[in-house]
């Protein structure tokens, strides 16, 4: 009797000691899994971070190349990819005049372009008229409150105080402080795309597309497809040799059925010349993306930098 539960004892001590170190091999492999895993990390954070500042490298090499005078909008040096070493930059020239002026509409009192343009975005009537003018409050000096518009005790009575600024826009994101701009926001994300601070004020009836040149003809957008599509030329592809820009104003809003003489409140809102440059490089390196825009005036004589911004691209 005394044998076997001195048996029993020393076999479950043996069990006991067993589950132990099973216990303890499976800590210590969890703790290596967790090392290694910590490294992996550590090592893609590493590569990433190596790759990011690579790929903003690139963007700047880009807008080096496309700040030069002599680069035209088709040279190849725009565009180069790198297999081997898996990198590639895209440089593109645009004209930022093929956005709205937004400091130049209001300043201009256009308020039929502006609502015009917050209609064609899906606001109502009154909704756009009220935007409008909030618009004209936000940027003229004083106090007296337009028709529909909003000053100083409006934005109180809503928690902002401080507003408006009363003077031109700064910053396109100031816009979106504007009373009213909530509903631009949920109609129209890309709102931003519409409108410029840099431009000499009109809009570029060779850069702008169609949706942009109908609102401010007062044509449907596919009427004011014409446009783009001439000066394309036949080969529908902009930046290359055959593009046709238009020389003059009157030529090209009369293929819209549109006489510049008759019309003139409709003529002076486009241009064919701005010299504002909006040049965007964006680059890759592995997987990293980054985007560099900077907004040039005068490239093609004494270039002068007006804006830079850096993005990092998902």
């Amino acid at each position: 009797m005394r044998i076997h539960a001195l048996h029993r004892r020393i076999s479950a001590r043996q069990g006991i000691a067993l589950i132990a170190v099973l216990w303890l091999i499976a800590i210590l492999s969890l703790a290596a899994i967790t090392t290694l895993r910590v490294i992996s990390f550590d090592a893609e954070i590493t590569t990433s971070k190596i790759h990011g500042s690579r790929a903003l490298q690139l963007a700047e090499m880009g807008i080096a190349i496309g700040a030069n005078p002599v680069v035209e909008r088709n040279d190849p040096l725009l565009h180069r990819i790198d297999e081997e070493n898996n990198e590639e930059i895209h440089v593109t020239l645009t004209s930022e005049s093929a956005r709205f002026n937004i400091n130049s509409l209001v300043l201009a009192e256009d308020k039929t372009l502006i609502r015009s343009i917050f209609i064609n975005w899906g606001l109502d009537l009154d909704a756009a008229q009220a935007l409008t003018d909030a618009f004209t409050d936000w940027v003229d000096a004083d106090q007296e409150v337009a028709l529909n518009g909003a000053e100083t005790e409006e934005y109180i009575r809503i928690g902002r105080i401080n507003q408006p600024f009363n003077r031109p826009f700064y910053d396109l994101n100031e816009m979106r402080l504007v009373r009213g701009m909530d509903q631009i926001e949920a109609l129209r994300p890309d709102w931003r795309n519409w409108f410029t601070i840099w431009s000499g004020g009109t809009l570029d009836i060779n850069e702008a597309d169609a949706e942009l040149i109908s609102v401010a003809a007062e044509v449907t957008p596919a009427q004011a497809s014409i446009i783009p599509n001439t000066v394309r030329g036949k080969d529908g592809i902009r930046n290359t040799q055959d593009d046709v820009p238009f020389q003059e104003i009157a030529s090209a809003i009369s293929l819209l059925g549109i006489d510049a003489n008759s019309r003139q409140d409709i003529a002076q809102r486009f241009t064919i010349n701005d010299t504002t440059t909006r040049i965007s490089s964006t680059a890759r390196s592995g997987e990293s993306k980054r985007r560099i825009i900077a907004i040039v005036k005068n490239r093609t004589g004494k270039p002068i930098l007006l804006s830079r911004t850096n993005e990092i691209i998902p």
